[in-house]
């Protein structure tokens, strides 16, 4: 019987495919295993240990997996940063996280510099694919070592980042486990058995976003754990999507609901140009999808498309089409080992059907905020924690989502955290006031809308939003940048100085 994980399938079938990469180069398991090790090896060599941590700025491709092995492979915690993230933004990963080591790709130079230049990261520690000037080449990491394992060899983990109290993102960092690395954790199995995804069982897994996002790695990681090519793409197009999904007999990938929405909106000739008929499960959740664009899903791929429900945190619930058809709306049932409770403010259980706090656990799963002890205690009720989404539980035990956190904005699948923006437009010299929010958007699900007060004298015009947006594409990554900006004379607040938000955005789904 064949083992999984990446070092053994290497072993006994070092030419099989693992990944695909977005140029079409195809990497054998025993090229990547042989590069992680030596990287392995040279992260060792730098002085880096377990528990240590490295940032990685880089795009989908061989790079960022080999780099990413290699550090979970040799007891490190891997924090893959967010590319559209400007240097400052950058270089708070860098120092939050303590690492040690940044490695970035060329085409993100100038904020991988402007990150470097920021941080308090020495330049040793800064590795390139490609040129960026003050940075070491990538390709002379491990180079001098043995050809062989890294010395020290213990299960690392990826640290991911989410929302913090103050605004500013917070690590979700879990305790090491000291297990082997060619154990592939059980979690992982079972895991894509909730989808029916069995080792070996010639799967492909398509990436089309960006690795990133904690879904996206822990799918295209635990792919090749279990044996099963991942394809890869740079850039996720409708129509390349589905060439691949034709060329490489894809049966199985993770979307979020602005793909169905930009699938379905090609032309009835493209669509049907390609043959999806290889596909066994769609998997899709991060954002809620319209029941309607789920629904002509369904229509033309058939009952492939699963949804769930999840949280980087632990925990979470999953429906399949057969299920959704029958409550269409719900994102299902708790996985198994999953907790599923609706709570009140209090933490006491409501009934059936009344709405609440919705908290998870997964097994004895546990986790931190990174550096923000409140957040983590805010978060929980015994062992039980919270995203501060509302929903209501059926007499079936169905989940159904009622609101999301209530200021978190989704955006083509993708978080953005208001109290971030606020902070930093709140600093332009102009604004006296500001509050963002989302309002729909056909495409994007959501879209990001300002409303700022200006300061005495200072009258809202064409000129100051473009003032006022260059100014905070200075300090924020361009996906958190308002649409649209709006001026009001004050903004909604009560005697305490609490902003009235939920006001002012129900103005503008009235409207």
């Amino acid at each position: 019987m064949r083992s999984i994980g990446l070092w053994n399938i290497a072993r006994d079938d070092a030419d099989a495919t693992a990944v695909v990469c977005p140029d079409g180069r195809e990497v054998s398991y025993g090229e990547l295993a042989a590069a992680a090790d030596r990287y392995g090896r040279g992260l060792q060599a730098m002085g880096l240990r377990p528990g240590d941590s490295v940032v990685l700025l880089l795009p989908n491709g061989f790079d960022l997996l080999a780099t990413y092995f290699a550090a979970v492979q040799t007891g490190l915690y891997a924090v893959l940063a967010n590319w559209h993230l400007v240097g400052a933004e950058i270089a708070y990963l860098i120092d939050d996280s303590g690492a040690k080591v940044f490695i970035a790709d060329a085409r993100f130079a100038e904020s991988a510099s402007d990150a470097a230049a920021r941080s308090g990261l020495p330049a040793e520690g800064r590795l390139a694919v490609g040129e960026i000037a003050g940075f070491q080449p990538l390709d002379r990491l491990g180079a001098g070592e043995p050809a062989q394992r890294p010395d020290v060899r213990t299960q690392g983990s990826p640290m991911l980042y989410t929302s913090g109290t103050t605004g500013r993102p917070k690590g979700v960092r879990r305790p090491l486990a000291g297990t082997d690395p060619d154990l592939v954790p059980p979690a992982a199995e079972w895991f894509f058995g909730i989808f029916g995804l069995k080792p070996f069982h010639r799967h492909v897994h398509l990436c089309g976003s960006p690795l990133y996002h904690t879904a996206v790695i822990n799918f295209v990681v635990t792919s090749i754990q279990l044996g099963h090519t991942a394809v890869l793409m740079d850039h996720w197009e409708p129509r390349e999507m589905l060439r691949l999904i034709e060329r490489y007999r894809v049966t199985h990938s993770h979307m979020v609901p602005t793909q169905f929405h930009r699938l379905l909106a090609l032309p009835d000739d493209v669509r049907a140009a390609f043959d999806p008929s290889s596909l066994r499960v769609m998997i899709h959740g991060a954002a809620p999808c319209p029941v309607e664009v789920k629904r002509r899903m369904l229509d033309w791929w058939g009952p492939v498309v699963v949804e769930y429900y999840a949280a980087t945190e632990g925990g979470g619930t999953t429906i399949t089409a057969e299920e959704w058809l029958r409550k269409p709306g719900s994102v299902g049932l708790p996985w198994p080992g999953s907790v599923v409770r609706i709570l009140d403010d209090d933490g006491a259980e409501v009934p059936t059907g009344t709405a609440g706090l919705v908290y998870l656990r997964m097994g004895t799963s546990t986790f931190e905020y990174h550096g923000d002890a409140a957040k983590t205690r805010a978060a929980r009720v015994g062992e039980l924690f919270t995203l501060g989404d509302i929903g209501y539980l059926d007499e079936d035990g169905y989940l159904f989502l009622c609101d999301r956190k209530s200021d978190m904005i989704i955006t083509g699948g993708v978080n953005v955290y208001p109290a971030e923006i606020e902070g930093e437009i709140s600093c332009h010299p102009k604004v006296a006031d500001v509050a963002v929010f989302g309002v729909p958007h056909a495409d994007w699900g959501e879209e990001i809308k300002a409303v700022v007060q200006p300061v005495d004298g200072v009258a809202g015009s064409a000129a100051l939003t473009d003032d006022i947006l260059s100014f905070a594409a200075s300090r924020l990554a361009k996906f958190k940048l308002p649409r649209t900006i709006d001026y009001l004379a004050e903004l909604p607040r009560d005697p305490n100085g609490k902003l009235y938000k939920r006001r002012l955005r129900e103005g503008y789904l009235n409207a």
